[in-house]
């Protein structure tokens, strides 16, 4: 990835073709309280190409799709293929390395392994302890999952390669995170922190501020694994606050309106105490498809501060 490729122009910009991240940059889709309901995350090393399943088009046998779907189940864990990008310059393998990751709030861990084939991934996965080992270092996903979203590739690709260059052990392309007009969507593991739209330019930078326990609240999606109304106050509280460390803002308790349901409170862990966010849940009709394939219009769902900290904005 060189400086001008950088600068030559978007593909997905392209005016013939719709193209749901271009639509949802003119719109201006708020990204935020948009990410997946995952607690922990299976990745398991696929060279592809990619179905546009992950689980379903990676060709794996029926016994091996049962077992990662009964680990997933039992774990609330969301599965991931993963391989290296052809900056990484080694090949990725079918059934080769594979890693379990826990993004709950204090739990926050990585355990990766390797199998044979993927017909060995059943028993390693029945025993972790056995067939995994702990590891310090983060794990930077990119969604360039093409034949799930085509805006995943387009925007998806050079992030990772830029990513690759500077922290090849640590990248690897991933199959669909959800948001695709979000893209370029990065996942943050082991905090399971969702960014979006993040350009090639930043991806380093967005790498090395993770490692020194930052973020920047304008990337951040959420974090996997918190209801959308805990994540919509995170971010109102972040923004409030500027509020740039990872581990900020911790909820302690959500309560829901009884006289209206869309509202809901939540309580955080702010720098000076226990902080109060009430955000109220809505839902903006869109006038095109929030997906490239999805052939047809959809609302999307944000949230709206009400309240910080006692005080109205």
């Amino acid at each position: 990835m060189t400086a001008d490729s950088l600068t030559r122009p978007d593909p997905a910009d392209d005016p013939a073709t719709f193209r749901c991240s271009v639509a949802a940059r003119e719109r201006d889709d708020p990204l935020f309280a948009s990410a997946p309901p995952a607690r922990r995350w299976l990745l398991v090393e696929h060279p592809g190409p990619w179905g546009f399943q992950a689980l379903g088009g990676a060709g794996f046998s029926p016994a091996v799709v049962e077992a990662i779907d009964a680990f997933c189940g039992a774990h609330e864990a969301r599965f991931q293929l993963i391989r290296r990008t052809a900056a990484r310059g080694a090949p990725t393998e079918a059934g080769g390395r594979f890693a379990v990751v826990d993004s709950r709030i204090g739990h926050e861990s990585v355990r990766w392994g390797r199998v044979d084939s993927p017909e060995a991934l059943p028993a390693a996965l029945a025993d972790l302890e056995a067939s995994t080992e702990p590891s310090d270092e983060p794990v930077y996903l990119v969604c360039a999952h093409g034949r799930h979203d085509a805006c995943c590739a387009v925007r998806g690709r050079p992030v990772a390669a830029v990513l690759a260059s500077g922290f090849a052990d640590r990248t690897w392309e991933t199959t669909h995170t959800g948001g695709d007009r979000f893209a370029a969507n990065v996942v943050l593991l082991p905090h399971g922190l969702v960014l979006g739209r993040v350009p090639a330019t930043d991806a380093v930078g967005v790498a090395e501020r993770y490692a020194a326990g930052e973020v920047d609240p304008r990337l951040v999606r959420g974090r996997a694994g918190l209801a959308p109304a805990v994540q919509g106050a995170q971010h109102h509280a972040r923004l409030a606050l500027d509020e740039h460390s990872v581990d900020a803002l911790a909820p302690l308790a959500v309560t829901n309106d009884e006289a209206d349901p869309a509202v809901t409170t939540v309580r955080l862990a702010g720098p000076d105490g226990p902080l109060d966010v009430t955000v109220r849940e809505r839902w903006i009709p869109s006038a095109t498809p929030l997906t490239c394939s999805a052939g047809r219009t959809a609302s999307m769902r944000t949230y709206e501060l009400v309240a910080l900290g006692g005080t109205r904005p």
